[in-house]
């Protein structure tokens, strides 16, 4: 017996003795996928500068190929999600069959609605009606490529909102945004799914038009069911409780998904899981507590959540600083599933405030190396994804494309 299998055989006990079966579990794990985003391989920066790096990829092509090594390594990044115009194209079936040689697949389709001089006072929240029809025109414009690519959902950003007290008709600008969103919402197919994400500050200072949980609620209510809530967990001020707003959305079966990274200050973009990992595996918690809930509206809703990174790696080496992301949302995920739900319903149902908070913070404790070891050796990865990545040479593969990779 290796020390590897002394290591999980113990473990294994361990979990038994405490009501888990890691069969069930593993099943699970399993099951999860991490869309990575094209940009996070791109060079980046800080609000002052952007960093070239030597090997960044030189288009959405080479993208891909990055995005294929963080798969290779972790074996549940099978989509990649694509920016446009950043990762523009003349031919996207060739962009989809040269993913699908790669063993990936073009994920969410995210518009850009603030890079344009003319979306200085807004896109589709213009007062001026030719920039609101350019903004909407653009987002039919993804619509038909994700159509084109075969992707099934789009992330939805807008930096629009007013800087000053008086500069704008609030009242105005959610109805021109409710307008675009409807055209949009429209010319989707019925598999499709628009994740309408939040921001309550930045670029805008005095009111963003989308600026919490509860205006994309709101908005998705009004569109549909196809239209649900994208939780950036960056996206929040100081203090927020996240798994909250995720919990509630769960119950009213409008989560769509995930902008995963981690946050000290603003929306900082850190690699996930870096600043306050105890977050994002109660994010998680709440999800499976979700998924185990007998209603099958909201088990449905758990079970169809859309994982996705948003990170820009500044000053990090890019692959490298996206498998840590990955592998750090693999791991809370696993710690989350050794949670006895049933340990802590009985304490909740006893009022035991200890013991149901013990029964939580217990299984965030455990060090889950055994169990990812063994998933990764029946999934046919490497145990130790990192290490087998960077002994692997393409990084310094790739330092041959020199620097002024693309950026955004």
């Amino acid at each position: 017996m290796t020390l590897q299998d002394r290591a999980y055989a113990i473990f294994e006990e361990q979990q038994k003795n405490r009501g888990i079966d890691l069969e069930q579990v593993k099943k699970k794990l399993k099951t999860i996928e991490v869309e990575t985003p094209s940009w996070g391989y791109g060079d980046s920066g800080t609000r002052f500068k952007v960093f070239k790096a030597v090997g960044v990829p030189r288009d959405p092509f080479e993208k891909f190929e990055d995005a294929a090594q963080v798969h290779k390594y972790t074996g549940i990044c099978p989509s990649v999600a694509i920016h446009i115009p950043w990762d523009k194209v003349d031919d996207y079936d060739k962009l989809k069959k040269h993913a699908d040689s790669l063993g990936v697949r073009i994920g969410a389709v995210n518009p850009n609605l603030f890079q344009e001089d003319e979306y200085i006072f807004g896109s589709v929240t213009n007062s001026n009606a030719a920039i609101r029809r350019k903004a909407t025109d653009h987002l039919l414009e993804c619509v038909q490529i994700g159509k084109t690519v075969g992707s099934d959902a789009f992330s939805l950003w807008f930096a629009d909102g007013t800087n000053y007290p008086g500069q704008a008709d609030i009242r105005k600008r959610k109805a021109w945004m409710h307008e675009a969103l409807s055209e949009m919402y429209q010319a989707m197919n019925p598999n499709m799914r628009m994740l309408i994400e939040y921001k309550f500050f930045e670029p805008a200072f005095y009111h963003t038009d989308l600026a919490d949980w509860g205006m994309a609620f709101n908005m998705a209510n009004k569109l549909g069911p196809q239209a649900q809530v994208l939780v950036d967990t960056g996206h929040h001020a100081q203090g927020t409780n996240v798994e909250h707003i995720v919990a509630y959305l769960l119950d009213e079966q409008k989560l769509g998904g995930f902008h995963f990274n981690s946050r000290k200050y603003a929306d900082d973009d850190l690699i996930v899981g870096s600043v306050n990992p105890y977050e994002l595996f109660l994010i998680f918690y709440q999800i499976l507590e979700a998924a185990a809930d007998p209603n099958a509206g909201i088990r449905h809703t758990a079970e169809q959540i859309a994982y996705m990174i948003d990170q820009s790696h500044a000053i990090e080496p890019k692959i490298p600083a996206m498998l840590r992301s990955v592998l750090n949302v693999q791991t809370q995920y696993a710690k989350a599933l050794l949670v006895n739900l049933e340990e802590v319903r009985e304490a909740q149902e006893r009022q035991d405030v200890l013991a149901a908070e013990n029964a939580v913070r217990s299984a965030y404790e455990i060090d889950v190396t055994p169990l990812l070891v063994s998933l990764r050796e029946e999934q046919g990865v490497p145990a130790d994804p990192m290490k087998a990545y960077l002994q692997s040479g393409y990084g310094e593969s790739i330092l041959a494309r020199g620097k002024g990779g693309a950026s955004w």
